[in-house]
């Protein structure tokens, strides 16, 4: 693994803008952290090359979509095996509904977050689970609202503190 180079004060100035906001004109970004235009569009090219900025991405209303279900599941699979996991992870890819899937340790493998139109088809989306050969346990928590959907913290040193509670 390469050792990665350190952010420094700009770096992280300009990673807390684009949280807030992707789509930002490279002036207005430069302005905003304390830089002129070219270094502020080659430092954000580098954040990107570099792994910092994975994707930016417009979040959108799952309700005025029509989603109005919006929910987390445990899954226990059968097994750990590679194959196992290969398998469910093969499967839940090719399940648009299911929007974000992480494979977690404790008494569940699997943390995914789906969403349904109703909540038919989360039961719908449940018994597709549950019919999976590697599914061993289910269990379903729906969402009722959001309390907080906050940006990552910025901190000086992001590999080795975290900031204060």
């Amino acid at each position: 693994m390469t050792e990665r180079q350190p952010l420094d004060e700009f770096d992280l100035k300009i990673l807390s803008e684009l949280q807030k906001d992707g789509r930002i004109r490279n002036n207005e970004l430069a302005d905003r952290v304390g830089l002129s235009e070219p270094p502020c569009r080659r430092r954000v090219r580098s954040l990107r090359e570099r792994g910092y900025v994975s994707a930016i991405r417009a979040t959108l209303d799952e309700k005025l979509l029509g989603y109005e279900v919006i929910s987390y599941v445990l899954i226990q699979l059968q097994s750990q095996a590679q194959t196992t996991l290969q398998a469910f992870e093969k499967s839940i890819t090719a399940i648009p509904l299911v929007q974000q899937s992480w494979r977690i340790s404790g008494d569940a493998d699997y943390l995914l977050k789906c969403v349904a139109r109703n909540v038919e088809g989360m039961h719908q989306q449940l018994l597709q689970f549950s019919a999976m050969p590697e599914v061993r346990n289910i269990r379903t928590f729906p969402v009722l609202g959001v309390a907080k959907n906050a940006p990552l913290p910025i901190s000086p040193n992001p590999a080795t503190s975290d900031p204060a509670p």
